[in-house]
């Protein structure tokens, strides 16, 4: 006869363990200790195998009876309820273990060593993930994220303004779910049912003086700059080497070689990962110099309020500011890059591959070889000084009631 629950509630435990009989192989087992356990016996593949379906009276003998069916119906389709069993119990670890977060950061200290990314960019990747990723769907097993989800966390990012950082996030994310199909850990990368949700923004360029009238006013403008040495030095050099603002702020002593006249920026700290050779003119070489003897016995030649560190990202852009520019529609940084480029161009008829090179950006050859930091190294040099020459001259003559600077000398030749 099939058990009741007033039967079971007056079973008392014996000496040893003993087994009362329901149906269709559902048996309550009664340990000495007391404790009562419902489990299922059954037959597959030619064996007997018994399964536990939980304890009484957590799990009531309705809801035993239930559990039985459903062991019972994957049984009549050649399924083994044990191993369905583990199944779940690994994919539950499994979830445990490999979150998002757990997968990322794996993912992130492959490819920081394999593509030998530099500190800046890898900086920049690993904060993106803590702030805005990792909170929201870190915790997630990775086999479980899901389109919303990723949608979820670039809409907050582009919901404060940054446009293009929701759209990199999406890229990041997707590389790691690249990664986790590739090691077993996801079924699919949930970030291609997003193309054309989230959009990459149209590119903003840096705000650029290009006019020579204004240059010339933006170099008298730094010539009177009342700051430190370090800041004015930095602010001097900015629009005489055109490198990215980081790359300048992180400049080490150990880089400049005051006699070959040469400032090689390790790959490490390149955006795109390579050397790069910076040709240096009279007039930088004089500026390092008068910085040498303040912060010469420092790794870094703009040393920071913290000896051991660089000065702050922002320093270029605030003593910018301090002048009276606009870093929003005016100038930053970043903007020599793109007023070197034109008036190196247009106003000196410098070749752009010789100024694309010197800007450390890629260009094609027949031979595929994109970059070499030597490469018009000759050209790069003349280019410097003359640059250098220009914006000296820019600065005393200006164009007001003036005639250009390029006018009357002899024409650049590369």
């Amino acid at each position: 006869m099939p058990l009741t629950d007033t039967q079971i509630k007056a079973l008392k435990p014996a000496t040893k363990t003993r087994k009362y009989a329901d149906e269709k192989g559902l048996y309550l087992e009664v340990a000495p200790s007391g404790g009562k356990w419902w489990r299922l016996k059954y037959r597959i593949g030619g064996k007997e195998k018994r399964l536990s379906l939980g304890v009484y009276p957590d799990v009531s003998l309705k809801a035993a009876r239930t559990r039985r069916d459903e062991a019972r119906a994957l049984i009549a389709n050649g399924v083994d309820p044990s191993a369905v069993r583990k199944a779940d119990e690994a994919e539950r670890v499994a979830d445990t273990v490999h979150t998002f977060e757990a997968v990322a950061r794996e993912w992130f200290e492959k490819e920081r060593v394999d593509s030998e990314w530099a500190p800046g960019h890898a900086s920049k990747i690993i904060q993106r993930f803590e702030k805005d990723v990792f909170p929201w769907i870190g915790k997630v097993a990775v086999s479980k994220i899901k389109p919303m989800d990723v949608l979820a966390c670039c809409q907050r990012i582009y919901d404060r303004g940054a446009a293009d950082t929701a759209y990199r996030a999406k890229q990041t994310i997707g590389q790691v779910m690249r990664y986790a199909v590739g090691t077993g850990r996801a079924e699919r990368d949930p970030t291609t049912d997003l193309k054309g949700i989230v959009k990459k923004p149209k590119p903003e360029h840096f705000p650029s003086i290009t006019d020579l009238d204004e240059v010339a006013a933006l170099m008298r403008a730094i010539d009177g700059f009342k700051g430190t040495l370090v800041v004015r030095s930095a602010l001097r050099l900015a629009p005489l080497f055109f490198v990215r603002p980081g790359e300048l702020r992180g400049a080490e002593w150990a880089e400049i070689d005051f006699e070959r006249e040469e400032w090689l920026i390790p790959g490490a700290r390149m955006k795109g990962g390579r050397d790069h050779l910076v040709p240096l003119s009279r007039q930088a070489v004089q500026i390092l110099k008068d910085l040498h003897p303040l912060t010469g016995d420092r790794k870094h030649v703009f040393a920071g309020r913290d000896p051991r560190k660089a000065m702050s990202d922002g320093t270029v852009n605030a003593a910018l500011q301090r002048m009276g520019y606009d870093t929003k529609k005016d100038i930053t940084g970043h903007g020599f890059r793109a007023m070197a480029r034109t008036i190196l161009h247009e106003e000196l008829g410098v070749e752009p591959e010789v100024i694309e090179h010197q800007l450390a950006h890629g260009v094609p050859d027949p031979l595929g070889d994109t970059y070499n930091r030597t490469k018009f190294l000759k050209a790069r040099r003349v280019m410097m000084q003359k640059w250098s020459d220009y914006l000296d001259q820019l600065r005393e003559k200006g164009r007001r009631g003036t005639s250009s600077p390029s006018e009357g000398d002899d024409e650049l030749v590369l």
